[in-house]
């Protein structure tokens, strides 16, 4: 199963930064004091002996702008690498992107790249520096592992609607095999309810998977030109609904009523855009509304869509423009914003966040700005810009409120307070390396903002998960706890011996873990104290199925009801017949 690439930050103390020049540099030198930098005008970290190593907290405020007058904020100086609904993760990417809304041809990461299937890659290490009240991180290195992207089936027209087949409920719940996956289970360990193997015909280079969602009793995810939906209990299919063409996008999470709209190519040849819309209730496996996004002006749809739901509202992102419809009907709710700044992606759930890029003539000096919207009516509750230079990259948790954002090989998290303002800025301690998991680093375009792993968050806490520490006999990790009122770390869990445990969600007042398989040593799914500890089993995976449960690339786990679920993020094969072998879900209950 492939890590997401480590975060980790350089060394040394820090003092005030001084405004970068030019392309940002590992920190060199002692540090440089200076007067209060003006708006927009983000500060360096001081002296770092090297490469990979973390900075002490120090004196100085960081790069947070200054308050401005009316909605603005009070400025912090972090930073996204990502513009647009790119989305990459904290570790992997080759150079920096073009601001959202400029619509430049060529390179990864560019407004008028979409038709060019490059794969971004450059996964490396990422330094965390830590600069007055944000972690900063340094990136440098190359992962020369390349994944195949998806090319589409050639000669295929759509067929205009898609097709629901209810199923009988004679699916192979064990993936066509008759091995007793429970034959080694062991007394206190859990059972082992079904697996799964793919039963799609996928292109040539495979295909990256989306969801799964649990809705009641059925579990549901999405491939290619299929949507299925299958028991909780056995695994067995319930409904499958065949699509047109390709599935392109879909939000993190449906509608609380189990709703969800989501992305579906306007065709099957390579001249496709992630244009249109379908709405399905994932109960059933019944298509609702369908309608094509309208493409507003010539250079719409040079990246590929973003989709997050809040409430009955779906939004859709993509580089210089955005549109809002009710899910339940498929009304236009809102599109583009009046003024200079235009949202590129959403983060959904409780509340809708929209992060925006604003034209600024100077495509390597962006501003972004982050917005509380109204999911009815597209207006801003409140507005914070970041300086000048950090774009706004991921949203953590969504109440309250945590952003990443990047600025060239930087990387900084913030908190803001329930008006916008900033509640502060996360600093870690030396040597600390972390690694958010926020989905396949192949998966470039139509990233949304939200959707991580490896994080979690309650009102006044942040929870992140080390990078696996690899340098014993076996890789380990632990959980820091952030406070979200100071920034500072308040605790340190160590995962159980020998393994590597991914925050979830928080799940009645505790941390939920996913602890990973390692050999000889099944996953499963733990809890942690807010307060810290050692975290308390609440489902043991077997170790007799060990092996299966760590071949699942890119794994997405869900637990809900007291079952987990293990899914892989991406299904390819070498040939068909492996394709056809390939284990794509796993299910585990007591």
């Amino acid at each position: 199963m492939t890590q997401p690439p480590s975060q980790q930050p350089p060394q040394g103390g820090f003092g005030a930064p001084q405004e970068p020049q030019g392309t940002p540099q590992p920190p060199q030198g002692p540090p440089q004091t200076s007067p209060q930098p003006g708006y927009g005008h983000p500060q360096a970290p001081g002296q770092a002996p090297g490469y990979g190593y973390p900075q002490q907290p120090g004196q100085q405020p960081g790069p947070y702008a200054q308050q401005q007058p009316g909605p603005y904020a009070q400025q912090p100086g972090p930073y996204a690498q990502q513009p647009g609904p790119y989305g990459q993760q904290p570790g992997p990417y080759a150079q920096p992107q073009q601001y959202p809304g400029a619509p430049t041809p060529g390179g990864p990461g560019g407004g008028g790249a979409r038709r060019k299937p490059a794969i971004i890659i450059g996964a490396a290490a990422v330094a965390l520096l830590v600069i007055g009240g944000g972690i900063f991180f340094a990136m440098s290195g190359d992962d020369k592992k390349k994944d195949p992207v998806a090319q589409e089936s050639k000669g295929a027209e759509p067929s205009g609607s898609p097709s629901v087949n209810e199923g009988n409920g004679n699916g192979d719940g064990n993936g066509g095999g008759n091995e007793d996956l429970n034959a080694g289970r062991k007394k206190g360990e859990a059972k082992v309810l079904w697996l799964q193997k793919n039963d799609i015909d996928l292109p040539r280079n495979g295909s990256d998977v989306r969801g799964p969602w649990v809705v009641g009793d059925t579990i549901v995810k999405g491939m290619y030109r299929t949507v299925s939906g299958y028991s909780v209990g056995d695994g067995k299919q319930k409904w499958t609904l065949k699509l047109p063409a390709d599935l392109c996008a879909a939000p993190a999470q449906p509608a609380t009523n189990g709703k969800i709209v989501i992305g579906v190519k306007n065709g099957t040849t390579d001249k496709a855009d992630c244009a249109d819309l379908q709405m399905i209730d994932l109960n059933t496996g019944k298509a609702g509304w369908k309608k094509s996004i309208k493409k507003n002006g010539t250079w719409d749809f040079l990246s590929d869509i973003s989709l997050a739901i809040s409430g009955d509202t779906v939004t859709v992102g993509r580089t210089g423009n955005s549109n809002a419809y009710r899910v339940s009907d498929g009304k236009e709710l809102f599109g583009k914003q009046s003024g200079n700044c235009q949202p590129f992606a959403f983060a959904g759930g409780p509340k809708l966040i929209a992060a925006s890029n604003c034209r600024t003539g100077d495509v390597d000096n962006p501003q972004h700005q982050i917005q509380e919207l109204d999911p009815a009516t597209g207006k801003a509750k409140w507005t914070y810009q970041p300086k000048r230079g950090w774009e706004i990259d991921k949203v953590y948790s969504v109440t309250p409120l945590v952003v990443s954002l990047k600025k060239e090989k930087e990387w900084s998290i913030l908190a803001l307070k329930e008006n916008g303002q900033l509640r502060t800025g996360i600093t870690s301690d030396k040597g600390d390396k972390f690694a958010p998991d926020c989905g396949s680093a192949f998966a470039i375009f139509g990233k949304s903002l939200d959707g991580c792993t490896g994080v979690a968050a309650d009102a006044n806490t942040f929870y992140m998960a080390t990078a696996p520490d690899s340098s014993g006999l076996a890789r380990t990790n632990k959980v820091v706890a952030f406070d979200l009122n100071t920034g500072k770390s308040k605790w340190k869990a160590a995962a159980p011996s020998e393994r590597v445990v991914k925050p979830l969600r928080m799940e009645g007042g505790n941390v939920l873990l996913y602890v990973e398989a390692g050999f000889n040593k099944g996953g499963g799914i733990a809890t942690l104290a807010p307060t810290g500890g050692t975290p308390k089993m609440l489902l043991q995976h077997p170790v007799s199925t060990s092996e299966i449960e760590s071949t699942f690339y890119n794994s997405k786990v869900v637990y809900a009801d007291g079952r987990s679920f293990i899914a892989s993020g991406r299904v390819s094969a070498r040939n068909d017949k492996e394709e056809l072998e390939t284990k794509t879900m796993m299910a585990f209950g007591n």
